[in-house]
């Protein structure tokens, strides 16, 4: 006997269980910017599980501190104050990584800025500041990483988080959603350029994560809704630990031949389609703001 009752995607695995053979990152270092808190401790610590030695790169001396404080009971970790808008702070957050516990193997370019505004509405520096951080930044940091590899004759795999909006556009997030887009494009060019040398380079895009680093945008939007989010094809969202073992998995001896790929962790969200549209709400409305005023 059948039924059509939707019963969503099944839920993940414990806390604590591993993608991978446990040691498969011993003797490795993962490089990891914005690292200490939210989706980017989530990805440090399952390489962390997996014997990795970490390196986290911030420039907020508080999530470097819960860097320390969350990934320390799991092996052995490094943090680094960094900017990484400036490529000379990022050559010394290498130096330091190099001086310590060796040339970084991974990259995890984590780090970005984001927060909603109607396209109307933002600033100059606004727009200057999240593509800065987003885009420039994750460039930075992978050339850094590339060069002193290429200047090394070794093997390493950068994983750039990236967004779905990269494809669809995402109204009330024009500066993020272009700087993501050419984050993606990156992955693929750089695949091309740095893989005859040893360096695979791949996207990974999260769905919806829940966890401690929210904007207060979406942090509200939970609020009124559960685990079981009907709104999700999934029928649930996502456990931080799902983004980290995809991560895990994309940088791992068993997924060298993956690269210049973007791999999307969403339980299918961002290829939701309705067969008829909704009314259409503008992006003032939804964020409540009045008519625009020059």
């Amino acid at each position: 006997m059948s039924t059509s009752e939707p019963i969503g995607l099944s839920d993940a695995p414990a806390l604590g269980a591993m993608a991978l053979p446990a040691g498969t990152y011993d003797g490795k270092v993962v490089f990891v910017t914005g690292g200490g808190t939210g989706l980017g401790r989530a990805i440090a610590t399952e390489f962390a599980r997996l014997g990795a030695r970490i390196v986290v790169a911030s420039r907020k001396p508080e999530h470097l501190e819960a860097a320390r404080e969350g990934l320390s009971p799991l092996g052995e970790v490094l943090t680094v104050a960094c900017d990484i808008r400036e490529p000379e702070q990022i050559a010394a957050a290498f130096d330091a990584a190099e001086a310590t516990f060796g040339l970084p193997d991974v990259l995890v370019n984590n780090a970005a800025a984001n927060f909603p505004v109607p396209a109307e509405d933002m600033s100059p520096n606004a727009w200057r500041t999240v593509v800065d951080i987003t885009l420039n930044g994750t460039y930075f940091c992978a050339r850094e990483f590339a060069r002193r590899h290429l200047a090394a004759g070794t093997p390493g795999s950068i994983i750039n988080v990236g967004a779905s909006y990269a494809w669809t556009g995402g109204p009330g997030f024009a500066h993020s959603a272009a700087a993501k887009a050419g984050v993606k494009n990156m992955v693929e060019t750089l695949a091309v350029e740095w893989g005859p040398y040893g360096i695979q380079v791949n996207g990974l895009v999260p769905g919806l994560f829940p966890h401690e680093d929210m904007t207060a945008d979406i942090q509200g939007n939970l609020a009124r809704t559960n685990d079981k989010d009907v709104c999700q094809p999934a029928l649930r969202v996502g456990r931080p630990r799902e983004l980290g073992w995809a991560a895990t998995f994309l940088a791992s001896p068993y997924a060298r031949f993956i690269s210049g790929h973007t791999l999307v962790v969403d339980g299918a969200n961002w290829q939701r389609r309705s067969l008829t549209n909704p009314p259409v709400v503008t992006v003032r409305d939804q964020m409540g703001k009045g008519p625009f005023e020059p």
